[in-house]
């Protein structure tokens, strides 16, 4: 019980310390004037980098937010964190703020208003109905902004329909259900097979399946399946697909605590796991796949990042990077406020401390009991999901 225990604590001290410099800067009004913004020479990302820093990173702690520890300290830490989250959406929805974010120049806004509308479905009591009202239609009046351009033709559909699914589940009556229809039906023709889908039209080696396609896919449906039965008919096939996504990648994890450095947006991070800590948050890991292992080989992949030298400035805000400062990997969409996407592997401090996820013995995942000569399952493809 100890080292899980030792697992949950190392797990909230590195999400509070990567959240604390972005949180303390936006409940003071101050982000904008505070966080450096690192990005590619000549990109000009500082129209962009504050949104996205406060959308990624409120996405990935919201279930810890909304449902961790109810008691002692962990409790008191979350309680502030929470505090902390509400004057964040407060200060970066006020158009009287300092710290007022662009929600409506060019297309970046798009993303971004997403990952604040996924957070808000995520932690819906701390991050919604414990907001003033005032505040409630500021967030409304800005997530409303991004309607007036459209998403690229690729997993950019799944940002207007989230944003569309959490004006429905807040109460705005003119929410669209054209986009989220869309962006669910043209996912559909994009599966390629296994729990797989192509970003767009073509098929790209890298790990966008996990950081928007099938956790939007699954929060979406979750929370405006029912509205349509043609929505309901697919969210069977959709979780299935996550299911044995999340499968491929606990396997992707090295005996080591890595995982290969393939495709775009590297520099995300850990994020690139979402899909599998989404699927054990929700309890709905692939049968040959233990909560306990997935614990054991996330935390070796963010002790493997987090603790390289250089992932950090000196004040406290992530640097541009895969495993510590790597600035070359930065695409000309990258930025400071891009990196926070990386807290979406926190996603399971929302299940309790005594869910087996935390207290079940730590237990070797796939790849390290299968190069150690151990017997390990055999991997099987989803057939007709």
């Amino acid at each position: 019980m100890e080292q899980t225990l030792t697992d949950r604590a190392y797990w909230i001290e590195a999400m509070c310390k990567i959240a604390d410099p972005v949180l303390r800067a936006l409940s003071e009004r101050r982000l904008k004037r505070s966080m450096p913004v690192e990005c590619r020479e000549g990109t000009h990302r500082e129209r962009f980098s504050h949104l996205e820093a406060m959308g990624r990173l409120l996405a990935g702690m919201a279930p810890w937010l909304e449902g961790g520890a109810t008691e002692g300290d962990e409790n008191r830490l979350r309680e502030h964190y929470c505090t902390l989250a509400r004057m964040a959406v407060d200060a970066g929805t006020d158009p009287e703020s300092p710290d007022y974010m662009n929600f409506s120049e060019d297309f970046q806004p798009i993303v971004d208003s997403a990952y604040l509308s996924q957070a808000i479905l995520r932690a819906p009591t701390e991050l919604w109905e414990k907001l003033d009202d005032r505040v409630k239609q500021h967030v409304i009046n800005a997530l409303k902004k991004t309607r007036s351009r459209k998403p690229f033709f690729m997993n950019w559909l799944l940002f207007s329909a989230m944003t569309e699914t959490t004006l429905y589940k807040v109460g705005v009556s003119d929410w669209d259900p054209m986009r989220i229809d869309y962006a669910i039906k043209q996912h559909d023709q994009w599966y390629v097979g296994d729990g797989l889908y192509s970003d767009g039209p073509d098929y790209h080696w890298d790990y966008y399946n996990s950081y928007v396609i099938h956790p939007m896919l699954v929060d979406i449906l979750e929370h405006v399946g029912d509205e349509y039965d043609e929505w309901q008919a697919r969210r069977e096939p959709i979780l299935e697909r996550a299911q044995r996504y999340a499968a491929i990648q606990e396997r992707l994890i090295s005996p080591e605590g890595t995982f290969p450095p393939i495709g775009r947006s590297l520099a995300y991070r850990f994020g690139a796991l979402q899909s599998l800590a989404q699927s054990a948050l929700r309890d709905e890991l692939p049968h040959t796949v233990s909560p306990a292992q997935v614990r054991s080989a996330l935390t070796a992949v963010i002790r493997r990042s987090l603790e390289q030298p250089g992932t950090f400035t000196e004040e406290g805000w992530l640097t541009i990077g895969h495993c510590g400062q790597q600035p070359e990997i930065g695409e000309i969409y990258i930025s400071t406020g891009s990196l926070y996407m990386c807290a979406a592997v926190f996603l399971p401090l929302g299940l309790p401390e005594a869910h087996p996820f935390w207290s079940d013995p730590p237990e070797d995942w796939t790849a390290k009991k299968a190069w150690s000569g151990r017997p390990f399952p055999i991997d099987r493809a989803l057939e007709d999901a």
